[in-house]
């Protein structure tokens, strides 16, 4: 689950700056509603089939992030600035 959570920061960074509101619903709904983290894991890796209520395209971005095609070092989490930074 650690894994899955550092790309998930790390994915987070990268891509809510340019999600549409509706993105941002879907993305909120993918980290909130789930009871596990490992179910989250498994779907982003596809060692599990997702459910249909979160194949969407908040969930494809995450899958194609998490496969790491440039093979990036990811070996530390980003600062939490992005945060704090102002909206589109």
């Amino acid at each position: 689950v650690f894994m899955y959570l550092f790309s998930s920061s790390l994915f987070a960074k990268e891509n809510l700056n340019r999600m549409s509101e509706r993105q941002l619903n879907l993305y909120d709904r993918l980290i909130n509603e789930p009871s596990n983290d490992w179910d989250i894991y498994y779907w982003a890796t596809e060692a599990k089939p997702t459910p249909a209520v979160f194949e969407n395209d908040v969930m494809a971005m995450l899958k194609e992030f998490v496969k790491n095609k440039n093979r990036e070092q990811r070996l530390q989490q980003p600062d939490l600035e992005y945060l704090f930074e102002s909206p589109r």
